[in-house]
């Protein structure tokens, strides 16, 4: 039933969380799993290594280096004392390291998680709640978590994530690089495999088939213009079996990358075999229940 959906979500931003983490709390908390007196030295001099500002060392008193490679860990053990405490007061959330979501059943629930939770980060564990940033939000308008936009009953890729990885694909992509296709798909298939399996969760399967027909697009200008001649486009034509005469396209210009001729000459198949990763081919979407 309805009444019973929990629509209702806390969003909750941390200011400067990796900075304010306490170094007695990180230890007591490690030392519950980890009795082995060497580690936890070796931990307590990481978090006392300190930090290069403008040249000159400054020491760490709190905190965790952001980027360090274990403060996403340090900060997960530190935040689980709250994931338990709220666990055990009837509450659902969802937390990566610090991004936080409470979801509930009304609006008014929604309020109060946010002000039991805001005293547990800020009182026990000595964490600063962002007033500014931090909300109330309505699955049914959507609400934005790690890159992609959580709706009552599917989710999708946030439009600045997919600008910014259409971005790095134009810059990998260029028409002028004159490289081989080849050695543009080997650079290519680490960012399109990395998109994609992060963001498959999403519903997105419509889009990376508009994605994929826009790749192939681009790969398809780049070999026009690799090709220099439209004999050479010929050629590729004959050889799939196409019979002449051929319409005359210029090999340079953005719009022959969508002439029925580059398709026919370079199908998609064709990107299949020269191992273009596709991302037509992955498994997206994941059906869930706010209930």
């Amino acid at each position: 039933m309805r009444q019973y959906e929990l629509k209702h979500v806390v969003d909750m931003d941390l200011s400067k969380c990796f900075d304010l983490l306490d170094h007695e709390i990180i230890i007591k908390s490690v030392s519950k799993r980890i009795k082995d007196g060497s580690i936890l030295r070796l931990i307590k001099a990481f978090l006392e290594s300190g930090v290069m500002v403008e040249g000159d060392w400054q020491a760490t008193v709190t905190g965790s280096p952001q980027g360090g490679v274990i403060s996403p860990l340090i900060a997960n053990i530190y935040l689980d004392a709250f994931d338990q405490e709220m666990k055990n007061r009837g509450h659902r959330i969802v937390r990566y390291a610090d991004d936080i979501l409470i979801l509930c059943r009304s609006h008014k629930g929604a309020e109060n998680s946010l002000q039991q939770a805001t005293k547990l980060l800020e009182k026990a564990l000595k964490l600063t709640v962002n007033k500014g940033k931090t909300h109330i939000a309505y699955s049914d308008e959507g609400v934005k978590f790690l890159g992609v936009e959580i709706g009552s009953n599917s989710t999708k890729i946030q439009a600045k994530k997919l600008t910014a990885f259409k971005a790095k694909v134009k810059a990998l992509t260029k028409r002028n690089g004159g490289k081989p296709l080849s050695m543009v798909i080997k650079k290519l298939n680490p960012l399109l495999r990395g998109f994609s399996q992060y963001f498959r969760i999403a519903n997105i399967k419509k889009e990376f088939q508009k994605l994929s027909g826009w790749l192939r697009r681009r790969l398809r200008s780049i070999q026009l213009r690799l090709w220099k001649k439209a004999t050479k486009l010929h050629r590729k034509l004959k050889q799939r079996g196409y019979k002449p005469p051929f319409k005359f396209i210029q090999m340079r210009r953005w719009s022959s990358s969508r002439s029925p001729l580059a398709s026919w000459a370079m199908p998609n198949k064709w990107f299949d075999e020269l191992g273009l990763f596709n991302l037509e081919k992955v498994q997206t979407g994941y059906v869930f229940s706010t209930k």
